[in-house]
């Protein structure tokens, strides 16, 4: 795959993300990964979309006045959550390239207290950053994303806004043994962070070659799993929900294709159109999604079998 189609694609579809969810799935990923009651009531609603594949606030300690930067923040997550460990003498800093993710993290910020909160569009190969900016910078499934070439970018980035001593505590997916080149050219495995996983040798070299010391990349045993069968889990529609996907079926699609229709307003009928039949746009998909297509298409049932959650952590030397 190309670089170019890499971005584009990661970011149509995670700027899609950002306009929808439910919830159900969303607490049920959560929880699965580590977050707790607390901290799932702790952030506004929306904030949790379902992309996370760890819990990389409770691996970075983080202590009150720090400043930590989150990579790939989305819509605010890890950022709301980590606000509240540094305190309002602390700062939390949340970085996403998606201008959607950017404007629905303000528009929850916008319903908190949380004035310890700043969001920057940007990819996160190259942040408009000091140097020595952050004591901590986290990330939640999101370096996976970031192509094979330019993943060493990332970790170099890391490496230059940490302040001497500063640390990283990643969790992210990577590949437990060689994906097929089926399994590699597959674009929604690549979104779905599944595809675009690195050995754990090579996350280990990347960070040794950006210059960190006391490096631990760790599997978590977490079941990826779990991305299905919180999906299918997921409670049946009812009322004014159930109608409109009846209306989805009857106005947009053809069986076929009725299950990626997209949503009826009051006001708009299918599509944002006036019209009472539009061309059926792709639904916004989950992590679920590309473990069913895992399974399906490429008959893969056990996603833990070709990868994993991890724990990554390591720290800047305070002399280089």
């Amino acid at each position: 795959m190309e670089l170019k189609e890499i971005y584009d694609q990661v970011s149509k579809r995670y700027g899609s993300v950002a306009k929808s969810s439910t919830g159900h799935y969303e607490q049920a990923i959560a929880k699965a990964f580590g977050y707790t009651e607390e901290e799932l009531a702790g952030v506004p609603e929306g904030a949790n979309l379902g992309l996370s594949c760890g819990n990389p606030v409770a691996l970075a300690r983080l202590r009150e006045g720090e400043t930590v930067i989150d990579l790939g923040s989305g819509a605010g997550f890890d950022v709301f959550t980590a606000a509240k460990r540094v305190g309002l003498t602390g700062k939390a800093i949340g970085v996403d390239m998606n201008k959607n993710m950017i404007d629905k993290a303000n528009a929850n910020k916008a319903h908190t207290t949380a004035s310890n909160v700043l969001f920057i569009e940007s990819a996160i190969t190259s942040i408009a950053l000091p140097d020595s900016t952050a004591d901590c910078i986290i990330s939640n499934c999101v370096i996976n994303l970031v192509p094979a070439v330019e993943k060493q970018l990332a970790f170099n980035e890391i490496f230059r806004l940490l302040k001497p001593g500063g640390r990283v505590a990643i969790s992210d997916i990577l590949a437990r043994k060689e994906f097929t080149e089926e399994m590699k050219k597959n674009i929604s495995l690549y979104v779905g962070c599944v595809a675009g996983a690195s050995q754990v040798s090579e996350y280990d070299a990347f960070l040794k070659n950006a210059g960190f010391n006391g490096i631990l990349v760790a599997d978590s045993k977490n079941d990826l799993n779990v991305y299905r069968t919180a999906a299918e889990d997921k409670p049946s529609t009812s009322g004014i929900d159930a109608i409109r996907e009846e209306q989805d079926a009857l106005f947009c699609c053809s069986a076929e294709t009725r299950k990626t229709c997209c949503k009826l307003d009051e006001k708009e009928s299918c599509c944002g159109t006036k019209t009472s039949t539009c061309a059926c746009q792709t639904r916004t998909s989950s992590m679920g999604d590309e473990a069913k297509t895992m399974a399906s298409r490429l008959d893969i049932r056990d996603l833990n079998e070709w990868a994993g959650s991890f724990h990554v952590y390591a720290v800047k030397p305070t002399t280089i």
